[in-house]
């Protein structure tokens, strides 16, 4: 099951043409993103330009968003965007405001996020002496046929991608962007934070892969009190949003899979009765609520007792605590919560779907193959019997071992300000 859980080729830095580093004068960059609730990822990447003293303007849609007062709340410098990253009939007049924002500002380097932050980023910036550095979130994009059809044209405007993850890197290879032109930089997990003990001071930050984290027993079982979920009860967990569906992937359905893993879980309950899911998570806006009702309904969530579906939460970290498996069975995903789920300590099973499979390896999950919902339930089943032989515990600390290694956020923002400082230097050079 795990052909493609391959160690992935994450963290490659960019670097100029002709191998020069050094010393970079502090830059002006405006990172453009095209929502101001989501997208908080992008921290610890302007923390560690910020660190290096460059200048950080980020550019987000007008309005008191969770990401707008937290940028506030650490000091960075918002600035509104008049562009509202829709398609409509005053798009234009709102990209030449935009356009004339990112002159005011004239940062060094525009760093896009979200592919509609990029399209607008690109149109907004064209012949301006601006460097362009657009990082892809997640790749599912690029399965749709029209979209690669504009990208293979488009990803010429942007000096470097950034990849979250290698698939992404593959697929814009497959476009012909030249490896020199194409880093990976998962967005990751912060695994100081993202740890089983949690609550216990923060380890050094030189413990590294010899720091083990036990999960406390006290924290699991209020956790699974809280839930009604007894100790010997096997307890798997899904934590992500719920997105409305794309038309033009994925045949208009939703992209994180909830509607392969329902029916999933149903043959595999009927086997193991002494077994709960537990899902976390809210629709994304508006539509996205209005899909999670559809999905409540159609699969009779609300009467099943061997489901629990929680809304939106501010911290997932004791429901983490009190599962013993994560489930990622996503049609469209970078890493999702494969990343935090490991951090915490517990394996995880993943579709094989964008870079879910660069997650795991042998030793810690397992890859079933995408929209597959007989593969979904046996390996349910084979992360049941380990959770009965007592080996399952095992796997969630390689997992842990894994994120350490690899997914850290903070090492991933060394290489994204690496990029970012490499391509304004080869700007003044032209």
């Amino acid at each position: 099951m795990n052909s493609r859980s391959a160690r992935p080729e994450i963290l490659r830095p960019y670097l100029p043409a002709d191998g020069s580093e050094g010393n970079v004068r502090p830059l002006r960059v405006a990172v453009l993103v095209k929502t101001n609730e989501g997208g908080m990822w992008i921290l610890p990447q302007i923390e560690e330009l910020r660190r290096r003293r460059h200048q950080v303007v980020v550019i987000l849609p007008p309005g008191p968003g969770r990401l707008t007062v937290e940028l506030r709340q650490r000091g960075f410098e918002v600035a509104e965007s008049p562009f509202d990253f829709r398609v409509g009939a005053p798009s234009l007049r709102k990209l030449l405001g935009l356009r004339a924002l990112i002159r005011r500002l004239r940062p060094d380097v525009l760093h896009y996020h979200l592919l509609a932050s990029a399209f607008a980023g690109r149109i907004a910036t064209l012949g301006l002496p601006v460097g362009r550095v657009h990082m892809v979130a997640g790749p599912l994009y690029l399965e749709s046929p029209l979209i690669r059809l504009f990208e293979r044209l488009l990803w010429r405007l942007d000096d470097v991608i950034i990849c979250g993850c290698q698939h992404a890197a593959d697929r814009y290879g497959e476009l012909g962007c030249p490896p020199e032109r194409r880093a990976v930089a998962t967005y990751g997990v912060n695994t100081d934070r993202h740890r089983p003990d949690w609550l216990s001071p923060t380890p050094t930050p030189t413990a590294g892969l010899d720091y083990d984290p036990q999960v406390p027993v006290e924290a699991r079982a209020k956790a699974r009190a809280e839930l009604g979920i007894a100790a010997d009860t096997f307890l798997a967990i899904m934590v992500a949003y719920v997105y409305p569906p794309i038309r033009l992937v994925n045949r208009g359905r939703g992209i994180k899979g909830h509607d392969v893993l329902f029916p999933a879980w149903r043959r595999f309950r009927e086997r193991h009765p002494n077994s709960h899911l537990l899902v976390v998570g809210g629709g994304w806006a508006e539509e996205g609520a209005r899909h999670r009702l559809e999905l409540i309904d159609r699969f009779g969530i609300n009467a099943d007792p061997g489901i629990t579906w929680l809304e939106t939460v501010d911290d997932v970290r004791p429901w983490y605590v009190a599962a013993d498996v994560s489930v990622s069975p996503s049609l469209g995903e970078s890493h999702g919560a494969a990343v935090e789920a490991g951090a915490m300590a517990v394996p995880s099973i993943v579709s094989q779907a964008g870079g879910l499979p660069e997650t795991v390896d042998e030793q810690c999950g397992w890859v079933v193959p995408m929209d597959d919902i007989p593969a979904l339930t046996d390996a349910l089943s084979q992360a049941h019997t380990a959770f009965e032989d007592g080996t399952l515990t095992e796997r969630g600390r390689a997992a842990r071992r894994r994120m350490v290694e690899l997914f850290d956020n903070r090492r991933s923002a060394l290489t994204v300000a690496d990029t970012i400082e490499a391509v304004a230097v080869r700007g003044r050079r032209r």
